[in-house]
């Protein structure tokens, strides 16, 4: 994992309501933007563990791990990159 040695994430948790109260506008509009940058995650996740090298332990070489999560990854940009390609 060397290259996350440096990484800080910014991370953004939703703002829950008060016991008995509302949240204001801006925290609610606040969560939306945070639901919408989330879900793209998981998104992602599921295509992942479609081809089951997510949701299984992963039985075989580990140097091919990588190989194959991004061989994966780049699969799923490239049909991402076609259904946007076909929306415009």
């Amino acid at each position: 994992m060397k290259e996350f040695k440096n990484y800080i994430p910014i991370v953004g948790f939703p703002r829950k309501s008060p016991y008995g109260g509302k949240l204001s506008e801006q925290d609610k509009k606040r969560n939306q933007e945070l639901a919408k940058i989330r879900v793209l995650g998981e998104h992602i996740n599921r295509k992942l563990k479609v081809f089951k090298i997510l949701s299984l332990t992963y039985r075989n070489r580990r140097k091919r791990f990588s190989l194959r999560f991004n061989l994966i990854a780049a699969l799923y940009n490239y049909e991402l990159h076609l259904s946007q390609t076909e929306s415009s």
